[in-house]
């Protein structure tokens, strides 16, 4: 079996010896250059399977070298080697198409996890796409978009309203990407307690403090080699927001109770639906972990902006869900197309679950979906000169009452259905006598 082939690009005969000699003791062959012009020149006369670059070079940089490569030689992942805390052309670097970058100096074990995951990259299974149902046009940018990214280890921020599938498309750029064979561990950061969050983040060891009875992996350790995703990151608290801006930078923990730090290999992806950029103007998130996190974003369309789509959705989510009952009549799918769905596709998926339920048989009509009162006809129930604030408190525990049984009394789904956080649910359940 062939060797893989390496591209080393550096003016730096030391750097370029380290280089070679780490690569070939991984079973690597490799290739120098000393500048831009003689990596052009290689890159066209030769099939590689990596290229490491420095950024600076006598006839040009880094960067550039990057964008030449993605017209001339795309299939070629190319990490960029970078002056030590130089997070803004690192940042440029994978916007441009880098698959990773490495700091100086060099740290080799992580610099044999890049090398090690640029080789796992192998041409996307078509058959992951059709996850992402939908020809609409939003549809369509968006699985470019992931097939894209997925290809890289820039951190992902999916961006888009609540019951959108943002965790979908996080499952599927790690599902499609190197990472693939590793675990994908789904964190939602507003479901975790405050004085419980660095713990079950980082781990803690044993007698670290009360109740610490044996020693405990975090979440991010469960997901070395693989991919966190953070779900409503715009939940974590600013304490937090510190030490995981630490570990994206520095890929290190430090467990809850340890005297040392634990290198750690994982790509992270984040989501929420609120107002990230709002939130670092008003002080309520991190300026610095935002451009971080935010190093390119994927906005997941909503429902109501992808035309046909629903109807598609619609009918596959039936046969999903294997019951006699398929189809929708016509005037139930002009219902769908007509709907502004302010649940998403998780409010569709509830919404046809409960007309199959309820159903007598044959198909679906419009009167066995229950779409949720517009804006006007909400407005409408309340009643001018009773007490407008028990009124209010009456319509949200309505609410909250439809969205628990939606869910089985899941409190965390629930949350997510009523685009609230869990403390948020907890604190009107509690409030409004629900329970």
């Amino acid at each position: 079996m062939q060797k893989p082939l390496a591209l080393v690009i550096d003016d730096e005969p030391d750097i370029r010896e380290l280089l070679a000699l780490t690569l070939g003791r991984m079973d690597i062959d490799t290739v120098v250059a000393e500048d831009v012009g003689g990596a052009k020149k290689e890159l066209s006369n030769k099939q590689f399977d990596i290229c490491l670059t420095d950024m600076r070079l006598p006839d040009g940089d880094g960067l550039d070298l990057v964008q030449w490569m993605q017209v001339h030689a795309a299939g070629v992942p190319v990490a960029v080697i970078t002056a030590h805390g130089n997070v803004e052309t690192a940042v440029q670097a994978l916007k441009l198409g880098a698959f990773d970058f490495i700091s100086k100096p060099l740290d080799l074990n992580n610099l044999r996890n890049i090398v090690s995951n640029a080789l796992k990259l192998q041409s996307k299974d078509a058959s992951e796409e059709s996850r992402l149902l939908g020809d609409s046009p939003p549809m369509q940018e968006l699985r470019q978009m992931v097939d894209r990214v997925s290809r890289s280890q820039a951190p992902i921020h999916i961006s888009g309203e609540s019951g959108t599938g943002k965790e979908l498309v996080a499952r599927l750029i790690h599902d499609s990407g190197p990472r693939k064979e590793g675990p994908f561990v789904p964190v939602n950061c507003g479901a975790i307690p405050a004085e419980l969050m660095e713990s079950e983040f980082f781990g803690h060891r044993k007698g670290a403090f009360t109740g610490a009875v044996n020693d405990k992996a975090g979440l991010v350790q469960s997901a070395n080699t693989g991919t966190l995703f953070l779900d409503e990151i715009a939940d974590l608290p600013l304490p937090m927001q510190v030490k995981l801006l630490r570990v994206i930078q520095e890929q290190k923990v430090r467990p809850v109770g340890a005297q040392g730090e634990e290198s750690v290999d994982v790509r992270v992806l984040s989501a929420t639906h609120k107002d990230l950029a709002g939130m670092v103007k008003s002080g309520e998130f991190r300026e610095d972990l935002f451009y971080r996190i935010n190093v390119i974003e994927l906005r997941v369309p909503a429902l109501r902006e992808r035309g046909d789509d629903v109807l598609q959705l619609a009918d596959f989510i039936l046969k999903r869900m294997g019951s006699s009952i398929d189809r929708l009549d016509d005037g139930a799918r002009t219902g769908l197309m007509q709907y502004a769905f302010p649940g998403n596709v998780r409010e569709l998926e509830n919404m046809l679950e409960r007309a199959v339920t309820l159903s007598g048989g044959g198909s679906i009509a419009i009167s066995g979906l229950a779409f949720r009162a517009t804006a006007s006809e909400t407005r409408s129930t309340i009643v001018p000169g009773k007490d407008l604030g028990n009124q209010i408190d009456e319509v949200q525990r309505q609410a909250i009452i439809e969205a628990l049984q939606k869910t089985r009394y899941n409190k965390t789904a629930a949350a997510k259905l009523l685009g609230l956080t869990f403390r948020q649910l907890r604190y009107r359940i509690k409030k409004l006598g629900i329970e």
